[in-house]
């Protein structure tokens, strides 16, 4: 999604009806009609995806795979559908790449404890960006603390640009790998993944994107990026909590020992020696969610329904229409302003605390974010203790964006001295 205008003569969408498509939008917060633009935090659900997790605990609720009663059967095929959906959105090779988590941390932990820790060793590197957030950070440290490996940071600029040429002079015969995200939370700044892929491929570096934030606005396909790992979070992209999942090179899968043991992830288990599972049910210990892999799927058909081009372009139109008024506030700076970025705008206002923004705006219906977002280290090098963000979605219209400024405008005045 690049901020130029052609983006937004991209195909319209009727926001109107997608609206009704979202039943907490009708409520309102202190008297007044909630506006919601705290989506990267964690996207509103539609009706399609409520009402297929409420259809599956009516109708199919079973456990899966070990059954061979009906009500078993259909959860597994509902299940293994979820699987089937999610690869195809992402253009995998194969469902078998497929791994449900519980979202991108789980994701990332299951990549450094199951594919790096094996074979790190001492003095050997993991490359990361200034602007991750704090779940494609600690791992690794934690990882680097373990081992005695190295945790190498490649900068941004005050833009919040990614130093590509910087990164690229980091990587050398000892990176183990390289942690990337797709579209940052905290600046909106959308990596060029593809190239950072083709960089690290050259050097035979494997690549971890954290999709988290891009899944809901880019068209994601894992072929064509060029990466080994790919991590996302359903509750980012219309679906449920609890839910995400894992893509990753079958020879990847294949070679990587289970991260946890139990149920299901077993093909024969004796006091001597237990066999494991074929994948991705090797990496998928315990009872799955269930109704959140099918609540995913719905929100899926939701995005590919609807069209991620359209959406991307009416996000995109709100992105613009919302800068061009936070840029008329005195004293407002906001922080990220690469020229490709996602539906995100963060910024600090003279002499007023972003909880006290947050707070303020929160009496007048409209949610926002505010704090580091997970991610201290790009608020410290901006040399900020946090921001307020707003966040668009597909559902947002311009009149939110309206009286998201006027509930501003209205803060700054009560926060003067």
């Amino acid at each position: 999604m690049a901020t130029d205008r052609a983006a937004m003569t991209s195909p319209s969408i009727d926001v109107e009806g997608i609206r009704a498509e979202f039943p907490i939008l009708e409520r309102e917060v202190h008297g007044k009609p909630l506006v919601y633009l705290d989506n990267a935090a964690t996207t509103q659900r539609p009706l399609r995806v409520i009402e297929a997790i409420d259809r599956f605990y009516r109708h199919t609720n079973a456990n899966v795979h070990r059954g061979v009663h009906q009500l078993s059967v259909e959860a597994s095929e509902q299940f293994e559908s979820a699987r089937t959906a999610l690869a195809r959105f992402l253009n995998a090779p194969s469902e078998r790449e497929i791994v449900f988590t519980r979202g991108t941390t789980e994701a990332i932990n299951l990549v450094a404890n199951s594919f790096v820790r094996p074979k790190i060793k001492p003095g050997d590197e993991i490359l990361i960006t200034h602007m991750e957030h704090h779940a494609n950070i600690v791992p690794w440290q934690m990882l680097a603390e373990a081992t005695g490996a190295v945790l190498k940071v490649a900068p941004i600029d005050e833009k919040g640009v990614l130093d590509v040429e910087a990164l690229k002079g980091l990587m050398n015969e000892r990176t183990q790998l390289l942690g990337v995200v797709h579209v940052s939370n905290a600046l909106g700044t959308i990596n060029p993944v593809g190239e950072i892929c083709a960089l690290a491929q050259r050097q035979g570096i494997p690549v971890l994107v954290d999709g988290s934030q891009a899944t809901p606005h880019l068209t994601i396909d894992v072929q064509a990026l060029g990466c080994d790992f790919y991590c996302l979070s359903g509750h980012k992209m219309y679906g449920p909590t609890g839910i995400g999942a894992l893509w990753a090179k079958a020879e990847h899968l294949e070679a990587m020992p289970p991260w946890q043991g139990g149920g299901e992830m077993i093909r024969h288990v004796s006091f001597e020696k237990t066999t494991y599972n074929d994948i991705p049910q090797k990496f998928e210990a315990g009872t799955p969610n269930i109704a959140g892999a099918i609540g995913l799927a719905a929100a899926i058909d939701f995005i590919e329904k609807t069209g991620i081009e359209a959406i991307a372009a009416h996000e995109m139109g709100l992105l613009h229409y919302a800068t061009e008024q936070l840029n008329g506030f005195e004293g407002l700076r906001i922080i990220g302003q690469a020229d490709q970025k996602g539906p995100v705008v963060s910024f600090v206002l003279e002499g007023a605390h972003a909880n006290d923004i947050g707070t303020i705006v929160d009496h007048f219906g409209v949610a926002i974010r505010t704090g580091h977002h997970c991610a201290m280290p790009a608020m410290q090098f901006f040399g900020v203790a946090a921001t307020a963000r707003a966040s668009f979605a597909v559902y947002n219209r311009r009149q939110e964006v309206d009286v998201f400024v006027d509930a501003l405008k209205r803060a700054q005045d009560m926060l003067k001295p």
